[in-house]
């Protein structure tokens, strides 16, 4: 059995090559995530300062207690984001765009932490012609306290029947920051749009979905809306989140 003293020797009769040297990895280590956090900080003092900027949602950080119902919920760390810790990793959840998916359950999803809602109004009716549909999705503030932060550009968009995900938002997409900034009562409006398509489970595991999926027939059919809310830093504490869904009533749609 080898003992410290035989371990001690065969490390110093090791080549100078293989030594490791602390401070260095250390360095190298911290060199490595610094880019990270500066574009994170920059992105955040740019949307509160109301300054139109470009955001990835690997930008975006998701870095909050889970919102799904079914999937219970968490509180945000107030730990360095660029460096969590090891139980926020489980506390992470899928952005706006990933929670309904292809011919899978309509989620059932807990309100939003700060009080912000979601109307979807699009037509009473449309074509059943698998073209776009355009309608509108107000943002309001239902609390009694003033909400500020930002979204991103649209919502995310579900088409559902009898509880089944048809159709929802898909593809990648660089979005473009928006402010939020709401009293008690206040509301903000997002152009959206839906697609009266049939997707499939192949088809989400695409970047996005293809051209030419079959039109869903002619019916009554239901409309929802999701955004991700990125709460300022004034906002949060150690138990509220930073990174907020929200979500509001399902809105119905008959295509003819």
């Amino acid at each position: 059995m080898v003992d410290h003293n035989d371990l001690r020797k065969m490390f110093a009769e090791s080549e100078a090559p293989n030594t490791l040297d602390a401070a260095r990895i250390i360095t190298k280590s911290r060199n490595r995530r610094r880019p990270r956090q500066i574009a994170a900080g920059a992105i955040g003092a740019l949307a509160i300062a109301g300054i139109g900027v470009l955001v990835t949602p690997s930008l975006i950080g998701v870095n909050t207690g889970v919102t799904l119902i079914s999937q219970g919920s968490g509180a945000a760390s107030d730990s360095d984001s660029s460096v969590p810790a090891p139980e926020a990793f489980a506390q992470k959840r899928a952005p706006a765009d990933r929670i309904n998916l292809c011919t899978a359950p309509l989620s059932e999803v807990a309100p939003s932490f700060y009080g912000l809602q979601l109307d979807a109004e699009f037509p009473a009716s449309a074509p059943a012609d698998g073209g776009p549909i355009t309608g509108t999705v107000r943002l309001t503030n239902t609390s009694t306290e003033r909400v500020t932060g930002y979204t991103a550009a649209s919502p995310a968009m579900t088409l559902s029947q009898g509880g089944v995900v048809l159709w929802h938002s898909n593809g990648p997409m660089i979005m473009s920051a928006v402010l939020v900034d709401l009293a008690p009562g206040e509301s903000l409006e997002y152009t959206a749009s839906v697609t009266p398509v049939s997707c499939s489970v192949e088809d989400d595991l695409a970047e996005g979905f293809p051209e030419g999926l079959p039109s869903v027939p002619a019916g009554e059919y239901q409309l929802s809306a999701l955004i991700d809310f990125n709460a300022d830093a004034s906002m949060t504490q150690q138990e509220t989140p930073e990174l907020d869904l929200v979500s509001g009533p399902v809105s119905t749609i008959t295509l003819q």
